[in-house]
């Protein structure tokens, strides 16, 4: 309660542009396909969150106007104020962008606390990659910058940069792990704090 709430929805499960590049495909054709994958996913939790009583709106950055609303802040601003939660998808509309980037635009655009960048198998920034290295350890805060120079992946760069840009912390969590994504929200410690 109280907390207004904006979904940028990731497509990964369909498809990834940058891996089917590395297969041959072009990759302006294959950001799009990743596009349109994260308006099915966008559906399916708008399908899921009102069979719940949560009342939604989809908003894409490619036109749908069958199955979604255009992607207009001002407008996405209003349904949060109304008590909706907003599902953006289609990303920035254009290729070459990744879901982390387009959810720190989004997040900057329409003013958020605090941008919550949940990973599936991953739950928090650590110094290495803890599925190659076991003896990696994880930042419960880290800065911006140090992600930035130590390349730490565990987002696109250009997302910590835009941050960094705004001052718009980000909190790294683990969305597989039931519960998490209320305890972000409610602003519980979990995951990393990028600041």
């Amino acid at each position: 309660s109280g907390v207004e709430v904006a979904i940028v929805v990731g497509g990964g499960n369909y498809f990834r542009g940058a891996e089917l590049q590395t297969r041959g495909m072009d990759r302006a054709r294959a950001d799009y396909m990743g596009m349109l994958g994260t308006v099915m996913n966008c559906l399916a939790l708008q399908d899921f969150l009102e069979k719940e009583g949560i009342d939604t709106r989809v908003q894409t950055a490619i036109a749908m106007g069958q199955v979604a609303e255009p992607y207009v802040p001002r407008r996405a601003i209003r349904h949060l104020e109304k008590g909706r939660v907003v599902i953006f998808g289609a990303g920035a509309g254009m290729p070459f962008f990744t879901t982390d980037t387009v959810a720190a635009q989004r997040a900057l655009e329409i003013g958020v606390d605090a941008l919550l960048l949940a990973k599936s198998g991953v739950d928090g920034v650590y110094n290495a990659d803890p599925r190659k290295d076991k003896s990696a350890t994880k930042y419960e805060t880290i800065s911006y910058d140090e992600v930035l120079s130590k390349s730490l992946a565990v987002a696109d760069a250009a997302a910590f940069a835009l941050c960094r840009e705004n001052s718009l912390p980000i909190v790294v969590f683990d969305l597989m792990r039931k519960g998490n994504i209320a305890r972000a929200v409610a602003g519980e410690n979990i995951g990393t704090i990028v600041s």
